[in-house]
């Protein structure tokens, strides 16, 4: 029998763990990485003027904006149009070198905010090792509900599209700091691939390659001891962070790919897998934010008898301002900060019927929805729930954070939260769309 290269013997061990070393693409030299860097399209849903400033900044440069569909725009009548432009502009930045390619290798990656610097590791994670069911059990979950509504738009844009753009940010639960950390203390030994301030707002990116057997080992053996870690009957690995429909649609497609492709080809089939940013969920820096609700065209009456409906009874506490609101959400009860064109407040719950604050809130809005009162939409960031909130014919509704300690055990015990539970950071903190990866 044949030995094993070291490349052989790398890829066994990743695999194992369900990670593959890509091939990934960055934009050639010479590109303006400011413009071509664009915050994840889930973002700003509600304020179609934080997208008109980013064309106006891109103008006709080369952009991520271009290969991407900002959910803002997803119920403009030009849907159809917009995607085979997506599709047209992959293929035409293909055809004319707007790439450049890093061979076999993973990329280091720091992001600076103002909650510090973060650190995350680019891989590809097998979409067989993944399930979004709330009971499941693979190695690579989802954390919340997914929206399966939400996925045929995407899975139209994934489906002819030649580049796949990750926005997705996974979280391992590594209290030791064994895998990401130790590259970023000999990042000065490793190759800088870019360093860009990015627009809006969104602070500052660098990437480093990771491409050598010696390192590629090291991530190996550290994702080996966080696996030997996991529960035998339960072994979750990788939880979704940020980006869980975009890894639910890549699932799907491979779900469909695989129907007509001969199993043989399936182990390294592209559409197998999905490029995301794995982080620590132990980083410092890496916020752990609450997912707050606006809702639109709903009075309060309606809501207070809506919440009445799904909890033993609930008290009503004013507060004085944003910050005075914050300070009645600790206690041993569920509660639900609140803003309208009156004020702040916070409703104290007793015998809620969901476990937590966001699986009770979420009983109401879906209840609301479902009588066809208003609409809704899910917002990061305490000021901009405030900013929407208190406007004439909105409600904001706050909920608390989510421990990181308990998150991992969590999931294991209970299965995946309500969705749109918590966020990874504010809006301008989530990933933007740099790095890229061929599919097809």
């Amino acid at each position: 029998m044949r030995a094993m290269s070291i490349d052989e013997s790398i890829d066994a061990r990743l695999a194992a763990v369900s990670v593959k070393v890509p091939d990934i693409l960055l934009p050639a030299e010479g590109i303006d990485l400011g413009r071509w860097a664009v915050v994840a399209c889930d973002q700003f849903t509600s304020q179609p003027e934080y997208w008109a400033a980013a064309d106006e900044l891109v103008g006709a440069e080369p952009s991520t904006l271009r290969l991407v569909f900002p959910e803002v725009y997803l119920e403009d009548a030009d849907g159809d149009a917009r995607i085979a432009s997506i599709n047209a502009t992959m293929q035409d930045y293909v055809d004319r070198g707007l790439f450049r390619t890093l061979d076999r290798s993973m990329v280091l990656v720091g992001r600076t905010t103002h909650a510090g610097t973060r650190w995350g590791l680019m891989v590809a994670l097998d979409l067989d090792a993944y399930s979004w069911e709330a009971t499941a059990r693979t190695p690579i979950r989802a954390t919340e509900g997914t929206i399966l509504d939400r996925l045929p738009p995407r899975v139209r844009i994934r489906e002819n599209a030649a580049l796949e753009l990750p926005h997705i940010m996974v979280l391992v639960d590594d209290p030791a700091r064994t895998l990401i950390e130790p590259l970023v203390a000999r990042r000065a030994e490793l190759e800088q691939v870019y360093d860009t301030e990015l627009m809006l707002g969104g602070g500052h990116i660098a990437g480093w390659r990771v491409s050598s057997d010696v390192d590629l080992a090291g991530v190996a053996d550290a994702l080996a001891r966080l696996a030997d870690a996991t529960d035998t009957d339960n072994p979750l690995l990788f939880a979704m962070g940020d980006g869980n429909h975009s890894f639910a649609t890549a699932k799907s497609i491979w779900e469909s790919v695989k129907a007509t492709t001969p199993i043989e080809q399936w182990e390294d089939h592209p559409a197998r897998y999905c490029l995301v940013e794995l982080e620590n969920i132990f980083d410092e820096a890496l916020a752990f934010e609450p997912i707050h609700r606006v809702l639109f065209g709903v009075s309060r009456e309606e809501f207070e008898a809506e919440l009445a409906a799904h909890c033993g009874s609930s008290e009503y506490v004013a507060a004085a301002d944003l910050d005075a609101m914050h300070s009645l959400m600790s206690g041993d009860r569920q509660r639900l900060g609140f803003c309208s064109t009156e004020g702040y407040g916070a409703y104290v719950l007793t015998a809620p019927d969901g476990a937590i604050p966001a699986a009770t809130v979420q009983h109401v809005v879906d209840a609301l929805l479902a009588q066809g009162l208003g609409t809704v939409d899910y917002i990061h960031g305490d000021e901009v729930t405030a900013e929407l909130g208190s406007k004439p014919g909105n409600l904001g509704i706050f909920l608390p954070a989510v421990a990181k300690e308990t998150f991992f055990g969590a999931i294991v015990a209970d299965g995946a939260l309500p969705r749109k539970t918590f966020s990874m950071g504010e809006a301008e903190e989530k990933r933007y769309y740099l790095e890229a990866r061929r599919i097809r």
